[in-house]
């Protein structure tokens, strides 16, 4: 029975190129990291992109990452809803069409080595040096704007995003509520553009619906510890996980440049 359910798993569900170990190592990472995310807002995104990038080819990795953390933050909108500022979504929305317009005029003439230099870079880059700017009209259309034109490239640009706009949002739950629309709004409109650019996302459909699954039940589980666990005891681990991600995708990318 069980070398059957393998034998199935490898026939149905293993994309081309991916080893078994690899694709279920995703679908198990892709709970914990809609956990963290669930828990602290930023960071979940990030670090599965990371490992995407070492695992998955170059070419997947932003559109196929897209997708999955597409289902990932609708499902953690549908959960936090009620807390999302809704007033800034439709100037975020405008930005995000622009930054999305740019970034995928452009991203498919980027080598492999090169996308993999900009993925650790802007995680070192959003770690060590956050900034913020004030939630005005052009101020939430310029950060949709470069946000989205940021996420064509690195595919999660959430501690970006959070770094620049945590400041407006003393109420936590309201934060956490308005990042996963901003989100949301914006792996849509990154896996609409890649689609437009010719990735074919069939075969990767059945490991993506998975992981969109198990990210779900993450989710869930994040919403539950969101006032039992400490913000700095995640984010000191996060914030290191991240750095050695980074540091090793840009070894990578010297190596093969």
């Amino acid at each position: 029975m069980a070398t059957e359910l393998i034998d199935l798993f490898n026939v149905y569900i293993v994309p081309e190129g991916v080893t078994a170990t690899a694709s279920l190592f995703l679908i198990i990472l892709s709970f914990f990291t809609s956990c963290i995310t669930a828990t602290l807002g930023v960071g979940g995104g990030a670090l599965l992109v990371a490992a995407m990038a070492s695992i998955l080819p170059t070419s997947a990795v932003i559109p196929v990452h897209g997708v999955v953390q597409l289902g990932s933050n609708v499902g953690r909108f549908a959960v936090m809803r009620k807390y999302v500022r809704y007033s800034v979504l439709g100037w975020f929305l405008a930005g995000s069409l622009l930054g999305a317009a740019l970034g995928g005029s452009i991203v498919v003439s980027l080598p492999e080595h090169l996308l993999k230099l900009i993925l650790g870079s802007f995680i070192l880059l959003v770690n060590w040096f956050p900034v913020s700017f004030p939630l005005r009209k052009v101020g939430m259309v310029s950060i949709g704007a470069l946000s989205n034109f940021i996420s064509m490239f690195v595919g999660a640009p959430g501690p970006f995003l959070i770094a620049t706009i945590r400041r407006n949002f003393p109420d936590r739950k309201e934060l956490l509520g308005t990042m996963a629309a901003f989100m949301s709004i914006q792996h849509a409109l990154k896996a609409a553009i890649f689609g437009f650019l010719g990735f074919t996302m069939t075969e990767w459909l059945p490991l993506i619906g998975i992981m969109i699954t198990t990210g779900f039940l993450g989710t869930l589980t994040g919403r539950s510890l969101l006032e039992k666990i400490s913000d700095k005891r995640y984010g000191i681990t996060i914030k290191w996980v991240l750095t050695a991600l980074a540091i090793r995708l840009i070894w990578q990318a010297l190596a093969e440049r």
